[in-house]
């Protein structure tokens, strides 16, 4: 079991504030990793970095946008500095924008992909340099079952995330000489406040995400965490370039016949 201990390991987690970005860093610190918390939001932040320490978990907040390339420089230097190293980023801060492609301005696409996309590209950059000094590293990017399916009104997020597991392909090519492992999570539909007022019985949408899953529910955040562990740790040191996908099978099937 030591393969899964993260003792001693500091862990970025972009957007840890909530959700499952927050369920993902909680499961690392449950493993032992030490925290540094990164949001746009103060009051956010606050609150999240309040939770982690009530559990007794070492977490440290740091407050800027992941697009900014100099404040992002900025802050990821003063991580180095506070921490000492940085073993681990989960490039996990994002957006989502839904509107159907014919109506998307082009200034909100160009958002998503800057946040969805551009973001763990600079963050990955910046840590990656460390890392690579170190010969050692994991960067976990949280792809989505959009980096493989279409679906309509998410065009900017479906796209930036494409590019995603297409960034953790290629850097995972370019750094596993330095022993930097890059690999991605793809989350399937999770119980998260964001979906609770569709999660109810004989709602359109609860029905088709039951029904479309082979385990017939919706995920829970905390399904979430082996995976990091399991990505953040020795336990995956020969896995680079790979796309898991948390969802409970819903990339595995075709789906269930009309009349059943």
């Amino acid at each position: 079991m030591n393969l899964f201990d993260l003792s001693g390991k500091v862990a970025v987690v972009t957007g840890g504030t909530h959700g499952l970005g927050m369920a993902m860093a909680e499961g690392l610190a449950a493993a032992g990793a030490e925290l540094a918390i990164t949001s746009t939001t103060p009051s956010k932040l606050v609150a999240a970095l309040d939770y982690y320490r009530g559990k007794g978990y070492s977490a440290t907040g740091y407050l800027f946008d992941v697009t900014d390339e100099l404040e992002a420089a900025q802050k990821v230097a003063l991580m180095e500095a506070t921490h000492g190293k940085i073993d681990i980023l989960v490039n996990n801060a994002g957006i989502i924008k839904r509107v159907p492609a014919i109506e998307m301005e082009v200034e909100d696409f160009r958002k998503v992909i800057d946040v969805d996309l551009t973001g763990p590209f600079i963050m990955s950059k910046l840590i990656g340099k460390y890392m690579i000094k170190r010969k050692s590293g994991k960067i976990i990017n949280i792809c989505s079952m959009m980096s493989e399916l279409g679906r309509d009104n998410v065009v900017a997020y479906a796209s930036a995330k494409g590019g995603l597991k297409m960034l953790t392909k290629n850097l995972a090519t370019e750094w596993a000489k330095y022993n930097i492992q890059v690999n991605g999570i793809g989350p399937g539909y999770f119980a998260t406040s964001q979906t609770e007022p569709i999660r109810v019985d004989g709602h359109p949408f609860n029905d088709f995400i039951i029904n479309r899953t082979p385990e017939g529910r919706w995920g829970n955040p905390e399904d979430l965490a082996g995976t990091a562990i399991f990505l953040a740790s020795d336990a995956s040191r020969f896995i680079n370039g790979q796309i898991i996908y948390v969802d409970g099978g819903i990339l595995a099937t075709i789906g269930k016949p009309a009349n059943e």
